[in-house]
This record gives C-alpha cells, structure tokens and sequence, in this order.
C-alpha cells in the first residue's frame, strides 16, 4: 500500500487571485476552506488537487518545480493569449528564441510551459502534461516507491513517474541541481492509504529515505517531511 496524492500545494502572497488566474486557464472550478486551502478541482484525469495557500514568505528565485501545459486538447498560441488575458506574461530563463515552448509566469511569478503539439513525450497526457521538477535520479525513485507509480522514464539520471489511473506526469531532470533556496512555494500533499495509519505511513516514508521535519500547519494532522532532495512535502491524517 502506498500514499495518495491528494494535492499539489502553492504558497500565495494573494491565493484567491491565484486561483482565480489557474482556474480560468486551467477550466477547473474552485472550493474553498481555511485549513484547506483554495481549491481547485479537476475536471479531467489529473487525480490531484491544486491548493493555494498565503504566505509571507515571497517568491526568490526560480521555482524546483513548474507545470508543462500541452497542445493536445487547445491550440499552442491560444493558451497563450488566453493565459496572458488572465494575467500571466513572458518570462526569459534563457530559452532562447528558437525554442519550441513557450515559458511564462503566472501572476506571481510561478513559470509554465505551454509545450507545441507533437510532443511525443506527453502524447498521452492532457492539457496539464507535466509537473516539471528539478531534482535528482534519486528523487525519482523516492517518489515512485512513495506513490507507487512506475517510473516511465529513467535514462542520463532523468526520470518520471506516471499514475497507472494516467494524468500528468511527474519529471525530474537530474544534475545539476540547484541549491535549494529557502522554502519551496510548491509542495505535495499526501494520504495514507484507505484506511491507513498516519504514523505507520510516515514510518514507511523515512525508510525510503524521507525525513520528519514537523508535525506540519496550524490545526494538526499534518506531518511535514523532507524527500531525500530537501523538498517539503505534509503527510496528511486519514479523515
């Protein structure tokens, strides 16, 4: 038995505006509650929550982790436009002109990739294509083994992991890896499994090279661990 992953967590100086900006790209509808979160919720196979947070802590620097939107379901230029209608702009991280992606930031910086159709690497998967992160071959295997998703990608210290229920992908691009900076803005949620026991999931994290950090955000019920990158991720209470 392994965790679920329930969300995709963001730190926000402004979460509703946040949400309101990924909903209208994403056509996902919103749920709110003050432990949890504002919520969206998809309507497509993603399996996951995206949940927005405030915090006081601004963004500095490039976030480990970003989504990749696919051209499989909507025109390249049209998400585009539509994403800069919404708030969004163009960010340069070195790209270069003649690259086939398209980089931009939401409103608070978060950067995106909307990727051209044809890209046979996200093929099969939907307008969210990917959860692009920075990190190594072996926190690739970490969360394989967490979430008991098999890697579909392995090759020069790459990797990516996949639901077998399908949704985005979740890459790692190897070395060299960037210092980590302060705490990530993005982190995931996760579950026991039905039924489970908290302590008995966490005890079974840190033997696949996690660590406890904390018993996670005001209210309790949340464990907070470290991957074996130094990324946070909360552990939640069965409910």
């Amino acid at each position: 038995m392994t965790s679920q992953l329930v969300a995709l967590c963001i730190d926000a100086d402004d979460p509703q505006r946040l949400a309101r900006f990924w909903a209208g790209l994403l056509g996902w509808e919103t749920a709110g509650g003050a432990d949890d979160g504002i919520a969206l919720l998809p309507d497509d196979d993603t399996g996951f929550q995206v949940r927005f947070f405030p915090s006081e802590q601004g963004k500095t620097g490039q976030n480990q982790a970003h989504f990749d939107l696919t051209s499989n379901l909507h025109d390249q230029q049209r998400t585009v436009e539509r994403a800069l209608e919404l708030g969004a702009r163009h960010l340069d991280i070195g790209q270069g002109p003649d690259a086939p992606h398209v980089v931009l930031a939401d409103p608070e910086g978060n950067e995106f990739c909307v990727i051209p159709a044809g890209n046979k690497f996200l093929a099969e998967c939907g307008f969210v294509g990917a959860l692009a992160c920075d990190g190594s071959q072996e926190v690739g295997y970490f969360w394989s083994a967490a979430l008991g998703w098999p890697l579909v990608w392995d090759q020069d210290e790459e990797t990516a992991i996949r639901s077998p229920h399908g949704g985005p992908k979740i890459t790692w691009g190897g070395p060299p890896v960037a210092p980590k900076k302060g705490k990530n803005r993005l982190h995931f949620d996760l579950a026991p499994p039905l039924n489970g026991d908290l302590q008995a999931e966490v005890d079974r994290l840190v033997s696949l090279g996690a660590t406890r950090v904390g018993a996670g955000r005001a209210g309790g019920g949340r464990v907070e661990m470290l991957d074996p990158d130094g990324n946070e991720f909360c552990v939640l209470s069965p409910r």
